[in-house]
């Protein structure tokens, strides 16, 4: 059996019970790897009874079907493909973009192509010098899908090296804009609470007290309000985790408008708008979150450089429809 055969379905003993499910189909189908079964359930690959099961360490349940589909295997190597970027600086070294909500940065299961770094292979095609002994693009900071706003990307080993080193030593100029339920307080100030994975969701990024989360620490100051149900504000990343404003954000009881995963009811603070902006706001397709600035010192030059956006039209349609 190959790692794209189907294994055929597997019924739960009474023996089996209990234990993990990613553990429990990694015994049963010897050709898989536990984290290679633990990537396919999160991707929606493995059904239970016929419903996909994406928890890993969901218990077994004596007599359930566990069938587990693999989908084909995708190149080694991301293929470039022809696709508009907003370039805002390029030299040979790096490239400066504004990337456009609704796209991924890298390949990944479920979305293994059209992505930023498929279109950056395409568009920079020789001017990729080689990071890592490969013709690629150096991705040294990432952006959500559905965050729109601009990112670095680095052409050669040296800048590839250096931006990094720059990001984890927190020598960059990062601020956002974003639009969050209710009004937070103080109207300038900072949520300080270490960021690791969801204990009850892995899917999902926490506020994790008594240890075991990394430091985070977002700066905000609020530019607008609406109504006492909305704020407009820009945040300011001391450090870089996962999700980082999204998750501080909805911590203190201001999930972003839009956000798929950390808004999961109507807040409250809906009832304070008129109709019309609480529908606005409710139907907004995505987080409402844009990476608006972005300084740092030329890996080769030292010259600093500073790069600003507005933005996207759907925000600011937005903006205008909650006002």
């Amino acid at each position: 059996m190959t790692d794209t055969a189907p294994p055929a379905p597997v019924i739960a003993s009474a023996d089996d019970a209990g234990q993990r499910t990613d553990r429990f189909i990694a015994t049963m189908v010897d050709t898989l790897s536990r984290s290679r079964v633990k990537s396919l359930m999160e991707s929606g690959h493995l059904l239970r009874n016929g419903t996909p099961l994406r928890d890993p360490a969901e218990p077994v349940r004596a007599g359930m079907c566990y069938e587990i589909h693999i989908p084909p295997a995708i190149p080694t190597t991301p293929q470039g493909q022809d696709i508009a970027l907003d370039i805002l600086y390029e030299d040979r070294d790096l490239i400066v973009l504004d990337k456009p909500a609704g796209m991924v940065v890298h390949p990944a299961p479920g979305n293994e192509d059209g992505t930023l770094v498929n279109a950056l292979l395409a568009h920079c095609g020789d001017s990729l010098t080689g990071i890592g002994g490969e013709r690629r693009p150096g991705i040294v900071h990432r952006l959500d899908k559905d965050t729109s706003g601009i990112m670095v990307v680095a052409k050669t080993e040296m800048a590839h090296q250096a931006l990094s080193l720059a990001f984890a030593e927190r020598r960059m100029d990062r601020a956002y804009q974003a639009i969050c339920w209710g009004i937070p307080t103080p109207a300038q100030g900072s949520f300080d609470g270490a960021i690791g994975r969801d204990r009850r969701d892995r899917k999902r990024m926490a506020v994790i007290a008594n240890g075991g989360g990394k430091h985070a620490l977002t700066h905000y100051r609020i530019l607008e309000t609406f109504h006492g149900g909305l704020a407009h504000v820009e945040c300011k990343l001391a450090t870089g985790r996962t999700h980082q404003i999204r998750v501080h954000f909805a911590h203190a009881g201001h999930a972003l408008v839009g956000d798929p995963v950390y808004l999961r009811r109507i807040p409250a603070a809906a009832r304070a708008l008129s109709p019309a902006a609480k529908d606005a706001a409710l139907d907004f397709p995505r987080q409402a979150l844009h990476a608006r600035r972005l300084g740092f010192v030329h890996p080769r030059s030292g010259e600093p450089m500073l790069f600003e956006t507005a933005p996207p039209d759907d925000f600011t349609s937005l903006l205008g429809s909650i006002a």
